[in-house]
């Protein structure tokens, strides 16, 4: 059912990402792209495959729709799923799960709809082979999607990433509230950080931040740590296209003439942080320093400030000292740099006491949060205008 021939693929992303996971296609060679919600679909061969699981920063998951049809009953849904010719697509002794998003006015809970097309697929091997396949919810070797809108239209697709893109292999420890490493490589992308220029997290927690900002200076692949992708299950996997995939990848990194820096005046926090940079093999691209933000010297160079400092979210916490003390360093030190901060504390946002040039939607997890950035001009805005850009445009205020 995956050949070498052109066939659809969903990228799922996060909110307010989809523009960056577009542009990151395109770099790939992937021309013709649809904007949906958290998702883009586009067109591409097991090459295209092999190649966005291995390179793309902010997609969790690709998925191949192979099978739609419509249902009228319970069991049409069973008969159609039975249909199908799972034989060809994996082995009775491998493990299957499948993830189910259910719409239709057909079932009262999604989780029964998964339940019928897990017996459909089981009971075809079973008259078959006479032996029914396991399933494993936990690690399958092939995680299936199964979609029903509400007008009783059925999607069934291959998850061709198995663990969600996320998880790049390089994490060995983490902070209370780490960010996903598909939302960090956003944060960055979004930037614009041309990587010709110093990098530095004031903040910077487990060092997800800083692991994904080296990998992107260094083009390094983000998941070229990955032991496991979901199509290495699939019985048209092919191996050898894949090895070349990943030998032409490392071929590709570069170095980084500039620094990445990570601050944080927790050593434990620090120290989660150091191996998980050790872990990415990465040690020597990233510096990291105990101390208080407000006691590093910024180094001479300019560059890009990113961080992603507490929300306050857990009873008791009071930030706002925290984010004035951030607003009041920037303005202290940090002439002629550009800091995005991101946070879920619309209030405690207000105490960093800087106008934002641009303020953008996201979630980190399921908080809503913005992305705020601050320019951090010499002198008055209005002078630096006049001087660098008299025909620029101010940047908007919001892109909500």
């Amino acid at each position: 059912m995956i050949n070498n021939k052109s066939f659809q693929i969903i990228a799922k992303t996060s909110f307010g990402l989809e523009d960056v996971l577009i542009d990151e296609l395109k770099v790939l060679g992937v021309k013709d792209v649809e904007k949906g919600n958290r998702a883009v679909t586009f067109f591409g061969n097991k090459e295209i495959l092999y190649k966005a699981n291995l390179w793309l920063r902010t997609a969790s998951r690709l998925i191949v729709p192979f099978k739609e049809f419509t249902i009228k009953s319970d069991a049409e849904l069973y008969q159609k799923i039975k249909e199908l010719e799972w034989e060809f697509i994996f082995n009775v002794n491998q493990t299957f799960a499948i993830d189910s998003t259910v719409f239709s006015p057909l079932y009262n809970h999604t989780k029964y709809a998964a339940l019928k097309a897990k017996d459909a697929i089981a009971d075809r091997f079973r008259d078959k082979f006479n032996k029914r396949p396991d399933v494993n919810t936990d690690n399958p070797d092939i995680r299936i999607n199964l979609h029903i809108s509400a007008d009783n239209k059925c999607t069934v697709s291959l998850d061709s990433s198995g663990d969600p893109l996320f998880k790049r292999g390089y994490r060995e420890s983490m902070s209370l509230a780490p960010m996903k490493e598909d939302l960090a490589a956003g944060l960055i992308l979004l930037s614009g950080w041309d990587k010709q220029s110093n990098f530095i997290d004031l903040m910077c927690g487990s060092g997800t931040l800083l692991i994904e900002a080296a990998m992107i200076a260094c083009n390094i692949p983000p998941n070229i740590n990955r032991a496991v992708f979901g199509f290495m299950n699939w019985k048209t996997y092919d191996e050898a296209l894949f090895n070349l995939i990943a030998d032409e990848a490392l071929d590709e990194e570069i170095d980084f003439k500039f620094k990445i820096i990570g601050i944080d005046i927790d050593g434990r926090v620090l120290g989660m942080s150091r191996a998980n940079i050790a872990s990415a093999g990465l040690t020597d691209k990233i510096e990291l320093h105990k101390k208080d933000f407000v006691d590093f010297d910024a180094p001479q160079l300019k560059g890009v400030i990113i961080s992603n400092p507490p929300y306050g979210e857990r009873i008791g916490d009071n930030v706002d000292g925290l984010y004035k003390a951030f607003g009041d360093n920037l303005k202290a030190r940090y002439n002629g740099w550009n800091a995005w901060l991101i946070s879920s504390n619309m209030n405690a946002l207000k105490q960093v006491g800087l106008r934002p040039s641009r303020k953008i939607k996201l979630f980190n997890g399921n908080l809503e949060c913005r992305l705020m950035k601050y320019e951090m001009y010499s002198g008055t805005k209005k002078i630096h205008k006049l001087v660098n850009s008299p025909t620029e445009q101010r940047p908007p205020m919001s892109e909500e």
